[in-house]
């Protein structure tokens, strides 16, 4: 367990947020650090591993005409994946994340390790566009260290 998890889960905790998760690339991985902490079950309320485009429709939400217009790893659908796990849990916070880990099924307009990592509350969304340039592991790591890393400025940005 890294400092990350453990710094978000007291800031959680101190904020009294609770945070869902949608993820795609990472497989779970978010939720697995977040849960990795002692008490995480006062914040952690659950999460989607929304791997297949009809996951993401059916259980998050996400619009149909999003996925045929802007494809599964954009900023527009990683941002509906978010929304649409805040809503499904009930949650304060939510972070999800989409990408390409690799080794295969990148393109010119879309290479492997490219990943949009989101984060929806009331008071504002976040999006952030990475383009690792690990193996499958690695970019999965880097990408779960950016949505915790997210969280935490979001979550420091909040504190009185």
């Amino acid at each position: 367990m890294s400092a990350l998890e453990e710094t978000v889960g007291r800031l959680l905790t101190e904020q009294g947020l609770t945070i869902s998760v949608a993820e795609s690339c990472t497989g779970g991985l978010i939720a697995h650090r977040l849960t990795n902490v002692p008490g995480s079950s006062a914040y952690f309320v659950g999460g989607v591993v929304a791997y297949a485009n009809e996951v993401k429709e059916q259980v998050l939400g996400v619009s149909g005409e999003t996925l045929a217009a802007h494809g599964a790893i954009s900023e527009e659908t990683v941002r509906e994946m978010a929304r649409g796990a805040r809503r499904l849990f009930d949650t304060d916070v939510a972070i999800s994340a989409a990408g390409i880990a690799g080794p295969t099924g990148g393109t010119p307009q879309k290479p492997v390790g490219l990943v949009y990592v989101a984060l929806a509350a009331s008071d504002q969304e976040r999006c952030e566009r990475h383009l690792w340039q690990g193996d499958r592991l690695e970019n999965k790591r880097q990408t779960s260290e950016a949505a915790l890393e997210m969280l935490r400025r979001y979550l420091e940005a909040r504190r009185p």
